[in-house]
């Protein structure tokens, strides 16, 4: 099997995928921007694949657009599908609406069935990623589970220390965030389900 070209591991063509359907709808970058809450600038660098979105700035895209997250990572109509390890698909550059450094990268569980109901991910937390001022919130649900390190998990007004082995279930229409909570890289795996 052919490995995966590194643009296709970092970035699944999300940017291209906005693009064409924003311009298949005939809507505007300003009228992007509007309904989700995001510049026009932000909204133009993840076009053009100069930025990644965070997972919760990607879900109010694709609510806007009234497609499911996995749009944007799906590639074919499946059955079952397996993922092996060297054919995960990573997405970097993950930058905030206010254009600063994320803090992760995550890593696509599944991106070749269509239709999905939920959305897996592996993230990686840089241990950096210690405060960060802003909280998002999108519709759905999400599951957290710690496979390495400590994160920081805020939801809502509550604060939650998750070591390995943890994990947190939360509605995602609440405000949260997802921070380092030690000195070295931290894994966790996230399903999103909206």
């Amino acid at each position: 099997m052919k490995a995966n070209t590194t643009n296709e591991l970092e970035n699944f063509a999300i940017g291209e995928k906005i693009k064409a359907l924003r311009k298949s709808r005939r809507v505007t970058l300003k009228e992007i921007a509007s309904a989700t809450g995001f510049s026009t600038a932000l909204i133009s660098q993840i076009e053009n694949n100069n930025v990644s979105p965070p997972i919760a700035t990607l879900m109010k895209i694709s609510k806007f657009f009234g497609v499911k997250i996995s749009y944007f990572f799906e590639e074919k109509n499946l059955s079952v599908e397996v993922v092996k390890s060297n054919e995960r698909r990573k997405v970097k550059k993950v930058i905030s609406p206010e254009g600063t450094d994320h803090g992760y990268i995550y890593e696509s569980l599944s991106f070749r069935k269509k239709n999905r109901i939920m959305d897996p991910f592996i993230l990686i937390v840089d241990p950096g990623m210690r405060y960060e001022d802003n909280l998002y919130n999108h519709d759905g649900e999400e599951f957290l589970f710690v496979l390495e390190g400590e994160v920081e998990m805020l939801v809502g007004n509550k604060k939650f220390i998750l070591a390995k082995g943890d994990s947190i279930y939360f509605d995602s229409t609440e405000k949260h965030r997802l921070l380092s909570h030690c000195d070295k890289i931290s894994k966790v795996i996230a399903v999103v389900a909206r």
